[in-house]
């Protein structure tokens, strides 16, 4: 292939169309292209066509605050396809890498590999391209099942000025829908499918959801505990054995996604990717056994789509407000008035690092207690005196925990723990309990999920500085995490 371009990408489809094209005169006037394509769909959303008689695969690498999308091109070639090309569009679906036996592989071929693992869905499109703002644009009328769809796509190497062209025509709060999917919404069912998996430095989170108009419906949401940061140390490497058990864990929601229907997963990893000095040979190992790329975001995305998740999930809290969310690895803190965001940062504040240094897995004394959190407060100078919210909303597998354990939940119910109060007395009787016993005495505890048992002394110990510094005596205590952050930010609200 020639080389590529990095180009952002945007587009929607609907009855809008005829309005930017009535707006936009004289740009869409050229000969309409007609070609008949067929599309793969698979649980990873890649852009899996095969179009004028050669398989053609786009890959979506990155998608930017803007909620632009930067789709890469990574295959163009005619049948038969070429073995190591055959994995390049069993990747880009999603699909676990099976057992490929032949050198090259004809189309029917390449659909027998397929099995049904993923869908076909077969479009014929007309498309009229322009230039708008400096962009190339295109609108095309798309039939497919019988129905026929308008859409308006605009792309540019440069973000800003396709930002600045969706401004001008009002179109800046539109969401971005790609083909792989739109097709997905409507192949069959009212009610497409999506995955989020959040690689912690503790734990994995997965949640797949339907949607239904406006509102998601959860068909998974659960933690698989994988201890990713295991002996995780600044300016060290994640084990052979921890990554192993995370690519793992992984691999088994990717393929739960994929039965579960889902069209696209978007993985994120957090602190302990960000931190490990060999992130990049952990998330290739990942990726080769699970087919997942997780694109690794920054402390202060973590924060923004945790507050996201927050305000969606609890829209009566108001005023000021603090969101923090706080994990094996690190912590994030989001301060806002309403939906507007003031000030967000992470911190390398973690359950796991406070658990290893202080020996919190096991029984200790008060002292210790005292010494960790002292330790703690110092870590999180950065929150001290800053003045007094007027809701403090708290989230991640510790504080649910925590909830779960107040409450006596067995089995848990996130509908109990979404809105429920954490006061610092309740911390402070938590703190007392874990303390008294060694993490074998802690997975009796009902609530308490036994994978975090050694953990969860140090993250009580966290919860409980941070409510300290900010001099709040009670917390609410959201279930939606930075999964459904993602949810909403890369799939719509």
């Amino acid at each position: 292939m020639d080389a590529i371009v990095p180009r952002w990408e945007w587009r929607t489809f609907g009855k809008g169309v005829d309005a930017i094209e009535a707006s936009s005169p004289g740009v869409f006037t050229g000969e309409a292209h007609v070609s008949k394509e067929r599309y793969f769909l698979g649980p990873a959303g890649g852009n899996v066509k095969v179009r004028d008689g050669l398989m053609d695969v786009k890959v979506l690498r990155e998608t930017n605050a803007d909620g632009l999308e930067r789709w890469e091109p990574v295959l163009k070639t005619g049948f038969p396809l070429a073995q190591d090309d055959l994995r390049v569009v069993i990747e880009a679906l999603g699909m676990l890498m099976p057992t490929l036996e032949r050198d090259a592989y004809s189309f029917d071929e390449m659909r027998a590999v397929l099995d049904g693992s993923v869908r076909e869905i077969e479009i014929t499109k007309r498309r009229v391209r322009g230039s708008i703002g400096g962009c190339m644009a295109e609108i095309a009328e798309v039939d497919a099942l019988g129905a026929t769809a308008r859409t308006f796509a605009i792309e540019s190497e440069d973000p800003d000025a396709v930002v600045t062209a969706l401004h001008e025509r009002g179109l800046s709060e539109v969401p971005n829908v790609s083909y792989p999917r739109e097709l997905a919404s409507i192949y069959g069912t009212a009610r497409p499918r999506y995955a989020v998996i959040d690689v912690g430095t503790n734990s994995v989170k997965f949640r797949v959801a339907e949607r239904d108009g406006a509102k998601w419906h959860p068909v998974v949401d659960r933690a698989e505990v994988t201890r990713l940061g295991e002996g995780l140390h600044e300016g060290g490497g994640i084990s052979q054995a921890a990554t192993a058990r995370t690519a793992e864990a992984i691999a088994g929601m990717a393929d739960e996604a994929q039965r579960d229907g889902a069209v696209q997963i978007a993985a994120v990893g957090t602190a302990g990717l960000r931190a490990a000095t060999n992130s990049d040979e952990v998330l290739a190992t990942i990726r080769e056994r699970s087919g997942v790329t997780v694109e690794v975001i920054s402390g202060d995305e973590e924060g923004r789509l945790a507050y996201v998740a927050v305000r969606a999930g609890l829209p009566s809290v108001g005023g000021s407000l603090v969101v923090f969310d706080t994990g094996g690895g690190s912590s994030q803190f989001t301060f806002g008035e309403g939906d507007r965001v003031v000030d967000r940062f992470s911190v390398q504040v973690g359950a796991v690092r406070y658990t290893e240094a202080f020996g919190l897995d096991g029984a200790v004394s008060a002292d210790t207690v005292a010494d960790a959190r002292a330790a703690i407060a110092g870590d999180l100078e950065r929150i001290a005196g800053r003045q007094t919210p007027d809701a403090l909303v708290g989230l991640g597998g510790g504080i649910t925990n925590m909830t779960a354990v107040m409450l006596e939940l067995d089995p848990y119910d996130p509908d109990r723990v979404q809105g429920a109060t954490l006061t610092a007395e309740e911390v402070d009787r938590q703190i007392e309990r874990y303390r008294g016993t060694d993490a074998d005495g802690r997975r009796g505890i009902a609530g308490l999920q036994p994978k975090r048992a050694e953990v969860i002394l140090a993250g009580a110990c966290v919860v409980r500085t941070v409510m300290d510094l900010l001099g709040v005596p009670e917390l609410t205590v959201s279930d939606r995490g930075i999964r459904h952050g993602v949810f909403l930010d890369r799939f719509g609200g």
